[in-house]
């Protein structure tokens, strides 16, 4: 059975299929550093030329979203029944390698996304999706008050401008009594690529949409100032498994002044006074 979903998909849409393409590619091979068969599930089951559009695959999505499964599981280990809130995820497939059956799931995304999502994920009694923008705080609703919760934004917040990012990260913090918000960054000049008159062309058959807010790694402390409410803020290293990548990267962190352009992880950890 195959699904053409591309019709569906403009702009920010579609770049769940960007995602889904690397996740997968990476999932598919025999030193794989992701295992994950829903992805591939997902993958086989759409019709779209993936490689027409995004070139060949390369893995910087599966070892971001292992970034992800990591933190998540750190607390898991001590929240076993705690809140995952996942921004944006499109067709992010998180909750098939995290199997933890106490834990309770909400996914909020565009309603055309969640569409797409709920043709190969089905939510469930503790699987919940939610049609929304991530900035109308409506889906604050569904949050349980009195357990931690672990926010999730993969690939989100660079989609939007930095006014957009502090003012609904200030809601979340102000919101929630206590727990973890995690996302990653671009660094300027990816983000002022993206917004030049030419863009960011991955292929000549496909340009990424425009991601306004680039944060250099130097300028990430500057986050705290955002809330009161933040304890402690991390920043997370991304760590490629092998080719030139890995290399690039391991030179790009050695050397300070190469570190501030690289993309980073970011782990918040927020609490009401």
């Amino acid at each position: 059975m195959n699904k053409n979903i591309k019709s569906n998909l403009k702009e920010v849409p579609e770049t769940m299929l960007w995602t889904l393409h690397n996740r997968a590619t990476e999932a598919m091979r025999n030193d794989a550093i992701i295992k994950d068969d829903k992805c591939i599930e997902i993958y086989r089951l759409i019709d779209y030329d993936y490689k027409k559009s995004f070139g060949k695959a390369e893995p910087s999505h599966a070892v971001r979203s292992l970034l992800f499964d990591k933190e998540i599981k750190e607390f898991l280990k001590e929240y076993p029944d705690g809140t995952i809130v996942n921004l944006g995820e499109g067709l992010e497939t998180q909750r098939f390698r995290i199997k933890e059956k106490k834990a309770l799931w909400i996914s909020v995304d565009l309603p055309d996304a969640i569409a797409i999502r709920e043709q190969f994920i089905e939510p469930t009694e503790r699987h919940i999706h939610c049609p929304l923008s991530v900035l109308d705080i409506k889906w604050f609703d569904l949050i349980p008050k009195d357990k931690p919760v672990f926010i999730t934004a993969q690939g989100l917040f660079m989609y939007f401008s930095e006014e957009d990012v502090r003012a609904i990260v200030q809601d979340m913090l102000s919101a929630f009594y206590s727990g973890y918000l995690m996302f990653d960054t671009i660094p300027k000049w990816i983000s002022n690529k993206t917004m030049s008159k030419k863009g960011w062309r991955k292929t000549k058959y496909y340009t990424t949409p425009k991601m306004p807010w680039g944060i250099n790694r130097n300028k990430l402390n500057t986050i705290k100032k955002w809330s009161s409410n933040i304890v402690k803020l991390k920043e997370i290293s991304f760590v490629f498994p092998r080719g030139a990548q890995k290399w690039f990267f391991k030179l790009f962190l050695a050397l300070p002044i190469l570190k501030n352009y690289a993309p980073t992880g970011v782990k918040i950890r927020f609490t009401k006074p």
